[in-house]
């Protein structure tokens, strides 16, 4: 099972700091994509790609709303032929990327024509104009410039030939569950650290692909997981309660819970949900963040001494998971304590991996 980082966007730090996840054992390293609150994560991969040499990049998680899906191919293909083949493409329904725009997640039928353009356009296929949905008052169509001769479709010729980047779409309720298992390579589920909770997700992953008349092994599964190794529990707590309230947030998001829950974690994620602040997005010292109890950190987070952490992370890999991305401290965390976790993880849990 690979361990891959997350970290946000900056084009200037990116560079450094992918390096040093190389050098400290990380398999990849991912950053987010919300243009209102960090930079751009394709001008951020490029820059890791170029300080790097082995470490897999991608973006944790871009969306399906504010790129085109053939700006989006291109911009991480770009990456992919930068690093020699190292980038992946990580995409969801948006969360504070479109919150900032006045918007909430994407509606799952558009999203679902989204991930078919994009895998059309990242093995160099067509995608017919009208399946396009640029609206006519914002662009007319191509015809009405009575053109000599003009392309049929649209192509990003440039891309035809070689592997695809590979698409993984990060899910937690049924419905994206099941559309990821259809369309992408990996499904990352954001079902917090449970056994339980995973078993669920991929069960329901392999009934789609079995309804829909597909090899149920045919898709590889993965998970975003809220970690933070510490010799106490209580400080370990701390690093991962505010990256935690979002992936936790994302089970609960649209009112009802989803997936296998015990009553006090269903109250927990009701509670967290009327409480969220899109303003303290992540931060450890947020008002969403206080409504976590330790007993639902310890469940739905890693935190922990490093043979606890071990111990999980063997219990996913067992699950057959084959990629864990790991977040860790957040703004509002104290930095020492987050730096510490990290350090703690990199030199006492990855060499287990």
């Amino acid at each position: 099972m690979e361990l891959w980082v997350t970290d946000v966007a900056s084009p200037r730090r990116s560079a450094r700091a992918a390096r040093q996840a190389e050098d400290a054992g990380w398999d990849g390293f991912l950053v987010v994509d919300s243009q209102n609150l960090s930079g751009d994560p394709y001008v951020a991969l490029a820059m890791a790609a170029t300080s790097t040499s082995r470490i897999g990049l991608g973006t944790g998680v871009t969306n399906s709303v504010t790129r085109h899906a053939a700006a989006t191919a291109t911009a991480i293909t770009s990456v992919n032929r930068l690093s020699n083949g190292r980038a992946v493409l990580g995409i969801g329904r948006g969360d504070s990327a479109l919150a900032h725009l006045g918007r909430g997640p994407a509606r799952l039928k558009p999203f679902e024509r989204y991930l078919r353009q994009l895998r059309a356009y990242l093995a160099g296929e067509a995608v017919a104009f009208e399946d396009i949905d640029i609206p006519t008052q914002v662009a007319p169509p191509l015809s009405e410039l009575e053109l000599a001769d003009a392309p049929p479709s649209s192509r990003i010729d440039w891309i035809r030939g070689g592997t695809p980047v590979s698409l993984e779409v990060a899910a937690s309720g049924p419905k994206v569950i099941a559309l990821a298992a259809l369309h992408a390579d990996r499904v990352m589920f954001t079902l917090g650290a449970d056994v339980e909770r995973i078993t669920w997700g991929i069960g329901l992953a392999r009934a789609a692909r079995e309804a829909a008349g597909l090899d149920p092994d045919g898709v590889a599964f993965g998970a975003y997981v809220n970690a933070a190794c510490h010799p106490d529990p209580a400080v370990a707590r701390a690093v991962v309660r505010g990256g935690l309230t979002t992936y936790a947030r994302f089970s609960v998001m649209h009112g009802k819970a989803a997936g296998p829950l015990a009553s006090q974690d269903a109250e927990v994620l009701r509670t967290l949900r009327d409480s969220y602040d899109m303003r303290a997005h992540t931060r450890g010292d947020s008002r969403q963040a206080g409504t976590l109890t330790d007993a639902f950190v310890d469940r739905f987070a890693i935190a922990g001494p490093a043979e606890l952490c071990i111990a999980r992370l063997q219990a996913l890999a067992a699950l057959g998971l084959d990629k864990v991305a790991i977040s860790g401290g957040m703004r509002g965390t104290d930095p020492e304590q987050a730096a510490t976790a990290r350090r703690l993880l990199e030199t006492e849990v990855l060499p287990a991996f």
